[in-house]
């Protein structure tokens, strides 16, 4: 079975994610406008950090799919899996911008932080799944194309099982950290198709 409707249907949950993320951010209008903006800053800083992870996810599985020549039903159900974590990354994300500074900030960027590390290791394994003796790999595709993949990807479930770590020393440490691996991730996520 060839690529094409897997594809429509992840850019299809891609999409309603990343939509999803800002449809959390709102603020108490009740009193001063401005002083409401600035207080709802943990807002923003979870939806940048979020839209960027998705935005980081979709681009990295649209390469990978490019990579493939065809799917098979168990490469489906592992594409399915990926993508329910994904569609779940708003409700942390929500619960980021909620308590992050507040009471119950820590189990809030513990939800976030393990929503992060699963779509880390499901990832990594909808990836080795794919290229494993090049069960889904087009012919033509070389070997280095499929290195440069599996160097972008084995840092992810480290980092952010180190993410998690953070978490426990300090919540707002481990939000910006993961802000920090998006911000590096997203030019390497893009241009590792080059390397």
């Amino acid at each position: 079975m060839d690529t094409g409707r897997l594809e429509a249907f992840s850019d299809g949950v891609f999409a309603i994610a990343a939509t999803l993320l800002v449809l959390e951010i709102g603020a108490d209008t009740s009193d001063d406008l401005g002083a409401a903006l600035l207080d709802i800053w943990p807002s923003y800083l979870a939806y940048v950090t979020s839209f960027l992870i998705i935005g980081i996810i979709w681009i990295n599985h649209h390469h990978c799919v490019s990579l493939m020549a065809r799917v098979d039903r168990p490469f489906l159900f592992m594409n399915t899996l990926l993508l329910l974590v994904v569609a779940f990354i708003p409700f942390p994300t929500k619960l980021v911008a909620q308590f992050l500074q507040n009471a119950g900030e820590r189990p809030a960027v513990y939800a976030y932080a393990a929503t992060l590390l699963l779509m880390a290791l499901l990832y990594n394994l909808w990836w080795r799944y794919a290229r494993g003796t090049r069960r889904l790999i087009r012919d033509n595709v070389p070997d280095a194309a499929l290195v440069a993949v599996d160097r972008a990807f084995n840092p992810g479930p480290p980092a952010y099982a180190i993410v998690f770590g953070v978490a426990i020393l300090s919540p707002l440490a481990s939000i910006i950290l993961t802000l920090v691996l998006a911000a590096f991730y997203l030019p390497s996520a893009a241009l590792f198709e080059r390397s």
